[in-house]
């Protein structure tokens, strides 16, 4: 059997990586949740958990670490749960717009657009 250039779609990497772990708590995370390290990687560490540490220095939604990664947003999001239930990381979910606010007029955005277009 030929394997891809990738392994980490391999069902036993995966089951390796979470520790059997196939569901998180979907309200935790979602995959725009900004995600910040709060403390440099440790000795004996699973090499996935430093590696997030490591590229969360500035914040990275879930859906860019499981690029980086390479691994499914599913593992990801079991991955993160570990390091947040042992304070490694934290978790900022981005502000959602207020309804309640008074948008501008579609007239006058289209005024911004084509001043912006003269420039």
């Amino acid at each position: 059997m030929i394997r891809g250039a990738v392994d980490s779609e391999d069902p036993d990497r995966l089951y390796t990586v979470t520790g059997g772990r196939s569901r998180v708590d979907e309200s935790v995370f979602d995959m725009v949740t900004l995600i910040v390290s709060e403390s440099e990687p440790s000795p004996g560490m699973q090499s996935e958990h430093a590696k997030i540490l490591r590229m969360c220095h500035r914040p990275l939604a879930v859906v860019e670490i499981s690029s980086y990664l390479g691994l499914p947003v599913s593992v990801v999001k079991i991955l993160l749960c570990d390091l947040l239930d042992t304070g490694k990381i934290t978790a900022r979910h981005p502000q959602v717009v207020r309804s309640d606010r008074q948008l501008p007029e579609p007239e006058m955005l289209k005024k911004v657009l084509v001043a912006l277009q003269n420039l």
